[in-house]
């Protein structure tokens, strides 16, 4: 009987080690969680993109411009211009253009300075993606 006794208690001593065990793991991942917490509220605000800027340096860079423009029904021109700066002055401007098919025309509300709503039809625009290298 004591033998019984014995497996029992050495049962339930590694039920409550383990119980245990689990408790320290949880409020491991619990102060974790709390340290982790402020550094996710830092990263998400509302951060300045540096990508973008209000002036171009002109000591020395090169100034893209892409614009697109409506020909006709079927086609668009696509105007590309570089500006190069070197030393404060603008050294060369090169300009390209490219007919481009127009991709049609969409239905869209218009409203005038009345407040006056009326369903038009307006050229397609081209969403412009730039990939710098």
């Amino acid at each position: 009987m004591l033998k019984k006794q014995g497996k029992i208690f050495r049962h339930s001593f590694y039920n409550y080690l383990s119980i245990e065990i689990q408790f320290m793991n949880l409020r491991i991942a619990y102060k974790l969680l709390l340290l982790y917490i402020p550094f996710l509220l830092i990263s998400c605000g509302n951060k300045k993109n540096e990508d973008i800027t209000e002036t171009v340096n002109k000591n020395g860079s090169i100034e893209t411009s892409v614009q697109v423009t409506h020909l006709d029904s079927t086609r668009d021109v696509l105007t590309t211009t570089h500006k190069v700066w070197v030393k404060l002055s603008e050294y060369k401007t090169v300009q390209y253009h490219d007919t481009i098919p127009s991709l049609g025309l969409e239905t869209t509300v218009a409203e005038n300075a009345e407040g006056d709503t009326k369903n038009i039809s307006v050229p397609k625009e081209y969403e412009l993606f730039i990939t710098v290298k």
